[in-house]
C-alpha cells in the first residue's frame, strides 16, 4: 500500500486515513467528524477554484480545506 497525502486522490479514488498531521484544534474537529484511522475517504467534489474539496466519510459529506488536506496522510 503507498501513503500519499490526502489532496493527491483523484476525483471517486478511494483512501483510507493513515494519520493527521494538523494543528491541535483542527486536528481535534476532524477526529470529532469521524477521520480516524483505517476510515475510508472518498473526494467527490471540487469546488470551481480547487479549494475546498469535499469528501465522503462514514456517509457523510465534509468540505476540507486544501491547507488542511495536505496534513492528512492516507493509504491507496
Amino acid at each position: 500500500m503507498e501513503t500519499i497525502p490526502l489532496t493527491e486522490l483523484q476525483l471517486h479514488q478511494v483512501g483510507f486515513i493513515k494519520e493527521i498531521n494538523c494543528k491541535s484544534s483542527i486536528k481535534r474537529r476532524l477526529l470529532d467528524l469521524g477521520l480516524i484511522p483505517n476510515t475510508k475517504i472518498i473526494p467527490i467534489m471540487k469546488s470551481i477554484a480547487g479549494d475546498p474539496i469535499a469528501y465522503e466519510v462514514r456517509n457523510i459529506i465534509i468540505a476540507i480545506r486544501k491547507q488542511d488536506a495536505e496534513k492528512i496522510q492516507v493509504t491507496i
